[in-house]
């Protein structure tokens, strides 16, 4: 197929199917008789891993770590288990900020909610931040 009609299939964009060539991340395409790239079935598959992954919150780089994993013949299963797991945590240590920022915003908001101007300083631009 194409690259136009990869790219419809999968719903990305040719520049990207570009850029994942480039990037080690999709295979290089084989080439029509007339210079056209050419991608299989699989060029399917490996976008739709790439989304997956995408999706999860996995870089690129780690990405094409999982498809090298498996184009060297492997089962990247277990590499997946710890980046997955290292992935839950950089989501909790994200979760706990965001409370803790919410924490400080709704406190911020409360004492917002009464304003007195005649007790704000011109040099202080706002007491409440």
């Amino acid at each position: 197929m194409r690259i136009g009609e990869l790219a419809a299939a999968t719903g990305t964009t040719t520049k990207t199917l570009r850029f994942y060539e480039d990037s080690g991340l999709l295979h290089p395409a084989g080439h029509t008789a007339t210079g056209y790239r050419d991608y299989t079935e699989e060029a399917v598959a490996r976008l739709d891993f790439i989304r997956r992954g995408r999706a999860a919150g996995l870089t690129l780089a780690q990405i094409r770590e999982v498809l090298d994993v498996r184009d060297r013949g492997g089962a990247p299963c277990q590499h997946v288990e710890d980046l997955l797991a290292a992935r839950l945590r950089d989501l909790d240590a994200q979760i706990a900020n965001l409370r803790a920022l919410r924490d400080t915003v709704a406190e911020l908001h409360e004492a917002a909610s009464t304003p007195d101007p005649g007790s704000c300083h011109p040099e202080q631009v706002c007491r409440y931040l």
